[in-house]
């Protein structure tokens, strides 16, 4: 009888652990082999970078919550470095690939990254984050898609298309890196690209998307580019933008889109145009040349060729602040969990800390540099997180070396140093993002979605605040700030680890322009972040040091 008890005893837990392990978020496993290779997308033979012989990279198609494992072997011949931009990594900045959360990924070596988009839905995109390597390519989409049992405020599309748009260099990047160490700019691109090619525009080119008549595309367009604000529209069809990086809006239809370097939107396309080929169309905003390219869309049996009459582009900064101001949170949808997007009442949340970041740029003996509030971010050889982990950021970097309100006198002049926030665990903060300079700014937060509340002319001052949208503004990871003009976000600091604040144009960032904000567990606790990996690559001060023994414990 004994014997019958244990047997059952065991038979139980075998079932229990066998639905454990049943219960457990999905793995998909990809291997990368990134490469150098040789494309012509502007028709010059150039140097590209291609992940498994693709440029752009392999499309990930996931799902909330699944477990994301990417063993990359990097063959260049300099350090590597993969982000996913807007992918949030709770608890888990060991993952996001920036140099100051990671050590890069030596050549001839290999790295495997683990993550989740844990609680998230939506488009994004990765993208290399060492040296100017962006301006060789490495980038790709990155989808997730919702759980079969959260419901999605449109029908099941016949198809699920990505559109990665984006300015384009015929220098190499390794040309591009040496003007800017040299103090130079980079100039204006010499193309732009609809999913790594410039179409010649005769209708000789081959089509990029295929569509059945009457069927319902999600179509994702993402900026991809360098530095370039880009306009993109379709001949004769509009577009429903349904989401926006990783929330659903209000579903509105618009002839045209502007998408700030480092944005994803998400859009409903119907085909129900007379059969035949059409064009999209992507063109510079804000540049004294416009500069256009074309993809092709071909329905499935049409006859004709594509009418050489392409839809115009909007002209100035202020149809742009307008479209910003038209899209709005969709309050009654969910999102990756089952309840209301408009459950979590932001604008009902009292303000603890307000940042206001202003960028500058101005020589530092004889080189242009970028800045937030007076100081040019260096990134130092061992990355930030670990001289943290390690107990050693005092011989690596200083906390709060700027001022949460900078004065005119402190960001007339530039410091070369790392630049490291340091903020409370749990903290409702206000950011303001001010932009005196006369281009586009694009913003973007790592470990996070925030609220963009308003964006508006002129400087920021508190009274502002009575036009902030305090009820439906979108969640999201970027914003574009525009000349002469500041940006509010509002969000909760709740995702412990090293975050990085950047400039989405990629000659701003390598020139300085970003910041880290240091988000510590103030009990050391598993429930706030994980601890450092077993596998994660060790370099600078801490290269041969042994790991801590699992500072963060508890649950």
């Amino acid at each position: 009888m004994r014997g019958v008890k244990l047997l059952a005893t065991c038979l139980y837990l075998a079932a229990a652990a066998t639905l454990v392990v049943r219960a457990e978020d999905p793995y998909f496993h990809h291997v990368w082999n990134v490469t150098y290779g040789t494309a012509s997308p502007l028709g010059v033979p150039q140097q590209v970078i291609l992940i498994n012989g693709q440029f752009p990279g392999p499309n990930i198609n996931s799902t909330s919550n699944n477990n994301i494992i990417i063993n990359v072997f990097n063959n260049l011949d300099e350090p590597f470095l993969l982000t996913w931009n807007g992918i949030q990594h709770r608890k888990n900045c060991w993952q996001d690939g920036t140099p100051g959360t990671m050590c890069p990924i030596m050549p001839g070596t290999n790295y495997t990254y683990h993550f989740q988009p844990k609680d998230q839905i939506g488009s994004y995109f990765y993208y290399p984050t060492t040296g100017m390597h962006r301006a060789a390519g490495g980038f790709g989409g990155l989808r997730v898609n919702s759980r079969l049992l959260i419901p999605v405020p449109y029908a099941d599309p016949e198809d699920d298309y990505t559109v990665l748009i984006g300015d384009w260099y015929t220098k190499s990047h390794t040309q591009l890196k040496k003007f800017l160490d040299g103090g130079r700019t980079i100039g204006r691109p010499d193309g732009i690209l609809i999913n790594g090619k410039a179409g010649k525009g005769d209708g000789s080119d081959a089509p990029l998307f295929t569509l059945k008549p009457e069927k319902t595309y999600r179509v994702r367009i993402c900026n991809v580019g360098l530095k370039t604000s880009i306009n993109f529209r379709i001949q004769n069809h509009k577009m429903k933008l349904v989401e926006m990086e990783g929330s659903h809006v209000l579903q509105n239809d618009y002839d045209s889109l502007d998408i700030h370097v480092g944005q994803c939107f998400g859009t409903i396309v119907t085909a129900n145009q007379e059969p035949k080929d059409y064009y999209m169309v992507a063109s510079s905003r804000f540049l004294k040349t416009v500069i256009t390219t074309t993809g092709l869309l071909r329905y499935e049996g049409g006859k004709g060729p594509a009418s050489s009459q392409l839809p115009a582009g909007p002209v100035g900064w202020a149809w742009s602040l307008n479209q910003f101001r038209s899209i709005r949170w969709n309050l009654t949808a969910s999102a990756a969990r089952p309840n209301p997007q408009g459950s979590y009442h932001y604008g009902k949340i009292n303000i603890t800390r307000t940042i206001k970041l202003v960028n500058t740029q101005a020589k530092v003996d004889g080189k242009l540099r970028f800045a937030l509030n007076g100081v040019s971010h260096t990134d130092p050889e061992t990355p930030l997180k670990l001289a943290e982990y390690f107990g050693i950021s005092d011989k690596v970097f200083k906390y709060d070396t700027i001022t949460d309100n900078p004065t005119p006198e402190q960001i007339k002049t530039i410091k070369v140093e790392p630049n490291v926030l340091n903020i409370t665990h749990r903290t409702f903060i206000e950011v303001v993002f001010e932009n005196h300079e006369k281009s586009v700014q694009s913003w973007h937060l790592d470990g996070y979605s925030f609220f963009a509340v308003a964006v508006e002319p002129g400087t920021w001052t508190p009274e502002k605040r009575k036009n902030y949208n305090l009820l439906d503004a979108v969640s999201r990871h970027t914003v574009q700030v525009y000349p002469k003009c500041w940006a509010a976000i509002l969000l909760t600091f709740d995702n412990c680890g090293m975050w990085n604040v950047r400039s989405e144009n990629t000659e701003r960032r390598y020139l300085g322009q970003q910041l880290y904000v240091s988000v510590l567990s103030p009990e050391k606790s598993l429930r706030d972040e994980y601890n450092m990996p077993e596998t994660s690559l060790q370099c600078g001060l801490v290269k041969n040091t042994p790991k801590p023994a699992n500072p963060y414990a508890g649950a």
